[in-house]
């Protein structure tokens, strides 16, 4: 058996490849972009061919740049953004690109889901709602009333996970934590495809690919790409799951109570359980952990939003720093010299639709409360408190379900380095946040589980165990400013519901 093991994790722009020793210390990392297909602005796909491509050139980048000697590879495991629908035919060819999780075109099938089977029957049996792109049955039934010829031909529709275990193995599989976020699967406990929902909605029961444990070895690698990489012939690939759940696995989020906050393109707050209750509120699945259930407070834009205010406002600092990180950081100290509450500014980040708590396709961005005194600075600051305000929100839900107080979670990803934007969550929520010296936690969870299913790991609490979870920086919540946030808090709470009815009726 090999030494090593590696993680692929699919992001909502680039891929990433994690190779980790036995001992789960971090080798080697690399990243690569693909293209993104948008056609109009409420279309969201991947290239899978440029997916794959980028995979391929990863693993080439940590064989040739880095020295890992790839033949010492003895499991693969895949974490990817989720959903990502793809269409597959017989022998795995594309018939239709990844739809994403931030694709709004099924709107008016989202809600015939709903009128075929009702809010209360699908949260009933699958734990969650129905809303454009978030969960993938509407985009299945997107296809089938607008693209018929690919409907019948398809063999599969799966996830992006799906798609790289069919593509390395030949075999089709899709696990229980991506299959939670397709409308059709029982995630309250059947834990299996629903005969029911797929009547009422539409969806050929066949058609929707074998279920797997997240630990399960789909097939032995045998594409030629990665082989003439290294990589063994017949080497263990297993399925792995989501990206949110491979991260937190890493992170030790493995039983019941542990909370942690993931910090990128989305900000999504989660906490583990072991019985199946849950809310509306949240996003509803099964873990990468066996037995074990999550919930997930997913702000889908908050990441996005800050970007996007970096891209379309602060073209001079752009212009200035020498890297995309030192422009967020000098972002950061603009947004550190406006006063707490700013000025009277609150920003909801709903920029393409929303998730959790509102699940809202047609909901946007807002400005609220901008003054002739208003200058970039507390809009600036505005942006990262919208996001305290929402993780906030989430947190109270959070509690009322459990019955058990929050005082700190832990924070991964890269956004979560940001000392002016953690000290702001931290302020607005009162819990503190343990940030882990670590950003790239979804493809090493990717890797711990292909340890697992490769019998290097006795099972994934022994894999979790081994990460090495340092605590780079703690960051304890002031109070302070606890009464501009309190108001500020009750702003945003109040914005949705006055703005509900507006944003319908502005849609294009």
């Amino acid at each position: 058996m090999g030494r090593y093991l590696l993680g692929v994790d699919v992001g909502t722009t680039s891929l990433k490849v994690a190779v980790i020793d036995q001992d789960a210390k971090l080798l080697g990392i690399s990243s690569k972009a693909y293209r993104l297909i948008t056609p109009r602005q409420d279309y969201v796909q991947i290239d899978a061919e440029s997916m794959w491509d980028a995979f391929v050139e990863c693993i080439r980048l940590l064989h040739e740049g880095k020295g890992i000697d790839t033949s010492e590879i003895a499991g693969i495991g895949i974490s990817s953004l989720c959903p990502g629908l793809v269409a597959l035919g017989e022998n795995g060819e594309v018939l239709y690109d990844p739809i994403i999780y931030s694709d709004r075109r099924s709107k008016e099938e989202a809600e015939l889901i709903l009128e075929a089977v009702s809010a209360e029957k699908l949260f009933e049996i699958t734990a969650n709602g129905s809303m454009a792109g978030a969960f993938s049955g509407s985009s299945m039934l997107w296809i089938k009333r607008n693209l018929p010829e690919v409907y019948s031909k398809t063999k599969y529709f799966g996830h992006l996970n799906t798609f790289l275990a069919q593509r390395m193995t030949g075999n089709f599989a899709i696990d229980y934590s991506n299959a939670s976020y397709t409308n059709l699967f029982e995630t309250t406990g059947g834990k299996k495809w629903s005969d029911e929902l797929c009547n009422a909605i539409g969806i050929d029961r066949e058609k929707l690919p074998p279920l797997r444990e997240s630990t399960d070895v789909v097939g032995g690698l045998l594409h030629p790409d990665l082989l003439e990489l290294g990589i063994k012939e017949g080497t263990p690939v297993v399925i792995g799951g989501a990206d949110t759940p491979c991260a937190t696995l890493a992170a030790g989020v493995t039983r019941a109570g542990d909370v942690c906050e993931s910090v990128g393109t989305t900000d999504v707050l989660t906490i583990c359980i072991d019985k199946p209750v849950f809310d509306k509120g949240f996003i509803n699945r099964c873990h990468v952990v066996p037995g074990k259930w999550i919930y997930q407070g997913a702000m889908s834009f908050t990441g996005a939003a800050n970007n996007w205010f970096l891209d379309e406002f602060c073209g001079d600092i752009k212009n200035t720093a020498v890297d995309s990180r030192t422009a967020y950081t000098m972002m950061n100290q603009e947004a550190a010299q406006a006063e707490p509450g700013c000025g009277g500014v609150v920003f909801l980040p709903y920029m393409q639709g929303e998730r959790s708590p509102i699940w809202d396709p047609y909901a946007r961005g807002v400005f609220f409360g901008i003054s002739l005194k208003t200058t970039r600075k507390e809009l600036n600051r505005a942006v990262l408190e919208g996001c305290g305000y929402g993780l906030r929100q989430l947190s109270e839900i959070a509690e009322r379900i459990t019955g058990q107080k929050i005082t700190s979670f832990t924070s991964i990803g890269g956004g979560a380095k940001s000392e002016v934007w953690a000290q702001i969550k931290a302020d607005i929520t009162g819990k503190d946040l343990l940030i882990l010296d670590m950003s790239d936690m979804a493809p090493v969870g990717a890797a711990l589980l292909g340890g697992v299913g490769a019998g290097v790991f006795k099972d994934v609490y022994e894999a979790s165990d081994k990460v090495e979870k340092k605590v780079c920086r703690t960051v304890h919540a002031s109070h302070d400013n606890d009464a501009v946030y309190q108001k500020r808090f009750e702003t945003y709470t109040s914005l949705y519901p006055a703005l509900k009815d507006i944003y319908r009726t502005n849609a294009d």
